[in-house]
């Protein structure tokens, strides 16, 4: 384990042990709001240790939180419930199956999932640190951008969706993975990671995107390496095999990272349009709260639902249309403009990203940076950083998830849809930060007796950036730039109040 690892995991490990700990006080120091939000009965007798468990971590299963713990417990049972995909559910269940269960005697299936979230969530928070750091290191080509970026990433604003029952730090983990393995050439083992993000939210379908694109970019360079090396017909049999070896990787590899959205897509067709369950079968309790909320329960005595109809009976579709009312343009309302504020922060770090890296290529973006001019071509290495030609498409994804969540989705959503899918925030925050702060550069400051980026020498005579540069900013805040003071004040204030207001059920992002 490198040193710049190891920094990451201590802070990552800090500030889940800090985000636990917050939820717990602000829980208990703020009375909750009673909000219209899904709240299934409790049908199991608690057990010894349920109060201890919900007074400690009941702040984790707020809001959509409630659906995935519900499912875990329950399986899908409403109809409403398909709009949460089954990975985190099901590990959730594994964990308070296996790990947890010697607890079963003291803590009910509901207590034990509660556990599961706050092991789990934090595990996996971990592991997804690690993997951005990984995958900034191999984009970026800086080690400084790439360890500060990183650590930016442990105080995301989305803090509080990585920490309770929802599945953006499974997804984050898997994507970054995913992302570092393709990136490294391993085209198989990159897609079953990706496949099994799209198992834990829609959007993993995005990340086709990256399949297509980065093995055209290597085909592409394996074609002019051919022009130049080989000669005679023998050339245009290399370059067949190399555009029937992209076609199958591609066909492939979206057939994988598809599957298991059109699996669950199937099965939602399977329980409610070939339905194989009678309402005699279901809970007094839950059939009871279908009827009292108006959620639709699988019957196979009553009629199939009006989607089932469509010549494409999409379910995910249909409970985003009518349960939801997401579409395009329809969140364009006056009294949404709160809402459109408190996304403006993560918007502005996407357009800033795009507009920056825009200037700095503006002829490789032309090109969609499938090649390079001649004047890049003569270098040997390209310049690290964040105008790196290997970020384009990190910045392309960027921007297709920003303007679809501006235009198609409830845009409060914008902080932890873009801060679990893309690298880019982080990337452009820490970019700037070194861009503007005097105290993370190398050279002498005005500041002399501030140095926060010291290096020392390890064993292997390796240098060592021996500070986290994060945390030895905060208490020289006062002397920081303006750059500093509002990006790491964006990161905190969100990181806090996340906590503070979704865990006592006041809207949120």
């Amino acid at each position: 384990m490198t040193m710049d690892v190891r920094d990451v995991l201590q802070f990552a490990t800090v500030t889940r042990g800090l985000s636990l700990l917050f939820q717990v006080v602000l829980n208990a120091a703020i009375p909750d709001h009673e909000a219209d939000a899904f709240s299934p009965p409790r049908t199991e007798e608690p057990l010894y240790l349920d109060s201890t468990v919900e007074w400690l971590l009941g702040g984790l299963s707020r809001w959509d939180a409630e659906h995935f713990l519900f499912i875990a417990e329950r399986g899908y049972l409403y109809e409403h419930n398909f709009a949460f995909f089954p990975l985190l559910p099901v590990i959730l269940r594994g964990l308070a199956e296996t790990l947890l269960w010697p607890l079963s005697s003291w803590l009910t299936v509901r207590g034990r999932l509660l556990l599961a979230v706050a092991l789990g969530n934090s595990a996996l928070f971990l592991l997804s640190a690690v993997a951005l750091y990984a995958l900034s290191r191999i984009v970026l080509q800086d080690r400084r951008l790439a360890l500060l970026s990183s650590l930016l990433y442990c105080l995301t604003p989305a803090n509080v969706f990585m920490t309770a029952g929802y599945s953006e730090s499974l997804f984050a983990a898997l994507t970054f993975g995913g992302l570092f393995l393709l990136e490294k050439g391993f085209t198989f083992r990159a897609c079953l990671a990706l496949g099994i993000a799209t198992a834990a939210r829609s959007n993993g379908l995005v990340n086709i995107g990256f399949l297509l694109y980065l093995p055209s970019l290597h085909a592409l360079s394996q074609i002019r390496v051919y022009r130049t090396t080989i000669k005679g017909h023998t050339k245009v049999f290399h370059y067949i095999l190399v555009i029937i070896r992209l076609l199958f990787t591609s066909l492939l590899g979206t057939a994988i990272i598809a599957l298991p959205f059109c699996a669950f897509q199937y099965y939602g067709y399977r329980t409610f349009c070939t339905p194989s369950v009678s309402l005699e079968r279901i809970p007094p309790a839950l059939l009871s709260l279908a009827e009292r909320k108006g959620y639709r329960v699988p019957d196979e005595n009553g009629p199939p639902p009006l989607w089932c109809m469509r010549p494409l009976p999409l379910l995910y579709s249909h409970i985003q249309d009518v349960y939801w009312d997401v579409g395009f343009l329809r969140y364009f309302e006056l009294k949404q403009i709160p809402n459109f504020l408190l996304a403006l922060p993560m918007a502005t770090l996407g357009i800033m990203a795009a507009y920056a890296y825009y200037q700095a290529n503006p002829d490789l973006c032309l090109r969609l940076g499938l090649w390079e001019s001649g004047a890049h071509k003569r270098l040997d290495k390209p310049t690290p950083g964040l105008y790196n030609p290997r970020v384009f498409v990190y910045i392309v994804h960027s921007t297709v998830l920003l303007v679809f969540g501006t235009l198609c989705m409830h845009v409060q959503v914008l902080t932890r849809f873009m801060g679990s899918s893309s690298p880019v925030p982080f990337w452009i925050s820490a970019h700037l930060l070194l861009l503007n702060e005097p105290l993370l550069h190398r050279r002498k400051t005005s500041t002399p007796n501030v140095r926060l980026w010291t290096n020392t020498s390890s064993r292997n005579g390796c240098s060592h950036m021996s500070h986290n540069p994060i945390t030895a900013l905060l208490p020289h805040w006062k002397i920081c730039s303006p750059t500093t003071q509002c990006i790491l004040g964006y990161f905190i204030s969100y990181w806090v109040l996340g906590l503070a207001l979704h865990c006592n059920f006041l809207p949120w992002t």
